[in-house]
């Protein structure tokens, strides 16, 4: 006779003394779209203004046989870090979203909506223009900085997380530091505003090896705040008071859960600017393919996440090549419709 987790598709693994339950489908899909993901990276690898071909880059990889120079430095030095930093990016907006939305329980939930991106994107953009010689490792720090204030902003106003006040008034924060943002560029120097412009579109094409670094060592701790409270947050999804009686601490958990989505959006917008709608798309993606946990809606979110950033930042560099489109452009393009479509389903609600 079949338990209740087998019915919903669960099957138990053991290893020695260790036993896990895990959906094979789950972690079928999962597969698949890391697979995806992989192919993209070699496929963006090997396509641009000057092709090369994946066996040349197979041969230097197993074989003494180095790339010409010219291709090297192309593989090596721009192509590869801008290809990872979108995958990285993309998982870090993906698993912002997911945390974002369980723990205000509203399906409309992003940090791009609660002004978290605008907020970094203010204090970045003074780093940028106002103090050009600081390092690369002062962007994240000053960008999580704004990013959790305006947020804390948004939490003491709307005074609850699960309300759908919160989301309508985090979405006029980030209008109002959207217009303050806009004062700020129209007075500064304009070939400063040129590069601030690119920056705040979303464009990967600054990508570099010591940025990825950078991206990756804040994208690690947020990453495991997640996946640690990851079963607390099940918990939680049952109610206050049963996830009371189990012994979760509600309050300490939201505030930790919390603050992982803004660092990581504060990470990733300080490291190539503002790829809007990833953190609302990636999630609901996640849950439709995956289903399960939070555990599943984090990985699923994060696999998704970087499919979309790097599928739209190819697009965007070879589909009207040498003229290359912003990545945040063409997910903005993607990201509205699916915004206004979310909105309508749940008209009632608001």
């Amino acid at each position: 006779m079949k338990t209740l987790a087998q019915r919903v598709g669960y099957r138990r693994w053991q290893l020695g003394a260790f036993s896990l339950l895990l959906r094979p489908r789950a972690l079928a899909c999962g597969a698949v779209l890391a697979a995806l993901a992989l192919l993209l990276v070699i496929f963006g690898v090997t396509q641009g203004s000057l092709p090369v071909p994946a066996s040349a880059i197979g041969r230097a990889l197993f074989w003494p046989q180095p790339l010409p120079s010219q291709q090297d430095y192309i593989v090596w030095d721009i192509r590869l870090p801008r290809l990872l930093m979108a995958a990285l990016s993309g998982a870090m907006l993906g698993m912002a979203g997911a945390a974002m939305q369980s723990i205000t329980r509203n399906g409309l939930a992003d940090p791009g909506l609660i002004g978290v991106k605008e907020g970094t994107s203010a204090v970045v953009l003074m780093l940028i223009l106002l103090f050009p010689s600081l390092g690369l490792l002062w962007r994240p720090l000053a960008g999580m900085a704004g990013g959790l204030l305006v947020a804390l902003l948004v939490v003491a106003l709307a005074r609850d997380f699960s309300r759908p006040r919160f989301i309508l008034i985090g979405i006029g924060v980030s209008w109002a530091f959207s217009a303050g943002i806009g004062v700020f560029m129209t007075t500064a120097d304009v070939r400063d505003v040129q590069t601030a412009l690119v920056w705040m579109a979303g464009s990967l094409h600054s990508a570099t090896w010591s940025l990825l670094t950078v991206a990756a060592c804040w994208a690690l701790p947020g990453a495991l705040i997640l996946f640690l409270t990851a079963r607390a947050s099940d918990v939680a999804l049952l109610g206050n008071q049963a996830a009371s009686g189990l012994g979760v601490r509600l309050q300490h958990l939201a505030l930790i859960r919390f603050a992982a989505p803004v660092l990581l959006t504060a990470a990733s917008v300080s490291c190539v600017g503002s790829l809007g709608f990833v953190g609302l798309i990636a999630p609901h993606m996640a849950r439709f393919l995956l289903r399960g946990g939070q555990v599943a809606l984090l990985s699923g979110s994060a696999l998704i996440g970087a499919l979309l950033v790097l599928v739209t930042d190819t697009i965007g560099r070879l589909a009207f090549a040498p003229l290359q489109i912003p990545a945040g452009i063409v997910i903005a393009l993607v990201g509205g419709p699916f915004f206004l479509l979310l909105l309508w389903r749940r008209r009632d609600a608001l």
